[in-house]
């Protein structure tokens, strides 16, 4: 995932102001820095790699876990799935406020799951870069993020 997400940032020109990888899922707040810009492009360019990836080391070190992933359309058509169908959750966000609302509730997100005890523990989070160390896994682009006008 976080290959793809670096390889999203580099294609569609995005600055990324906070993450969490969870166990079952992902939440990324980012900045489009062009005025044209496809949230489905950016969405397929996230998930397309990862899947194929995951598929393929399944079927490669765990062949059995296949039958748990393959996934019945409507139509009938048959294949094997490791997001779950749909382009997931995604909202625009406009006010300073609410940025920092769901900057706060992504970080949030190991903890209220039991992960760790302070949002900054968990390592697949952007949480460390924003106490004043660098997140250790991926760049934070802070500078075009809005201050923060609850302080």
């Amino acid at each position: 995932m976080i290959e793809a997400i670096e390889a999203a940032r580099d294609s569609h020109r995005f600055h990324l102001w906070a993450y969490v990888l969870m166990p079952e899922h992902v939440h990324l707040l980012i900045y489009p820095i062009t005025t044209e810009y496809s949230i489905g492009a950016v969405l397929t360019s996230l998930k397309q790699p990862v899947a194929k990836r995951a598929l393929l080391f399944v079927r490669q070190n765990a062949p059995d876990f296949l039958p748990r992933m393959l996934d019945r359309q409507p139509n009938g058509k048959e294949s094997h799935r490791f997001w779950q169908r749909g382009g997931g959750y995604d909202r625009n966000a406009w006010e300073p406020r609410s940025v920092w609302e769901m900057i706060d509730y992504i970080h949030a997100n190991p903890v209220r799951r039991g992960l760790c005890d302070r949002p900054e523990d968990w390592e697949w989070s952007s949480a460390s870069g924003y106490m004043g160390s660098e997140s250790p896994r991926l760049r934070l682009d802070l500078s075009s993020l809005p201050e923060d006008p609850r302080r």
